[in-house]
């Protein structure tokens, strides 16, 4: 992870940012899983939990090889009016480390009824009246909404933490939307 390339997005008064955001991640999912890339990380340089926004700019890291192998595809293609991409740059020789996550909700109010059906031969009215919608897990973190190419998902949300800044990088490997649970990425 010794280079990065910036993604901004460009103010545009038809599209709000945050629904841009989830075209342009969409389509870097797509782009990671067609190369079937597990070493290209992403950040979010302008990310806000209070707010809570991933704003305007995607920053992906990985090596110069692997950034040139993405960029020489046509995954920004239809979007490259609403964005721009800087040039690939060495990562600063000061930067700290972070890991950038995706958080999903402890199961689902409806999932949670289902197995209660299952498991203990309940009606559906009985498991909603036992595990009402307001059981469902309310995260206040940024996200993007995007569907998933490897499951076949149509669209939720997915949502993003970035831990703590360190000193020290942990390598790993990063899925198909360039979050891992134990790789970090510079930060600077």
């Amino acid at each position: 992870m010794d280079h990065y390339v910036d993604i901004r997005l460009r103010p545009d008064p038809e599209i709000v940012p945050h629904q841009l955001l989830s075209a342009v991640y969409a389509r870097l999912h797509r782009g990671l899983v067609q190369l079937a890339s597990q070493d290209i990380g992403v950040s979010f340089p302008d990310y806000d939990e209070r707010k809570p926004t991933l704003g305007a700019c995607l920053r992906l890291h990985g090596t110069r090889a692997s950034l040139q192998r993405l960029l020489d595809t046509p995954w920004l293609s239809g979007a490259r009016d609403h964005v721009s991409v800087a040039p690939i740059t060495p990562v600063p020789s000061d930067a700290g480390h972070r890991r950038i996550a995706r958080v999903q909700a402890k199961s689902s109010p409806a999932r949670l009824r289902r197995r209660a059906m299952r498991r203990h031969g309940i009606d559906a009215d009985a498991a909603l009246r036992q595990i009402p919608d307001s059981a469902a897990e309310q995260l206040k973190l940024p996200f993007v909404v995007i569907g998933s190419r490897s499951t076949g998902q149509a669209s939720f949300p997915l949502f993003i933490r970035q831990e703590p800044v360190q000193r020290e990088a942990t390598g790993g490997t990063f899925n198909s939307y360039g979050l891992s649970q134990h790789a970090t990425v510079p930060w600077f």
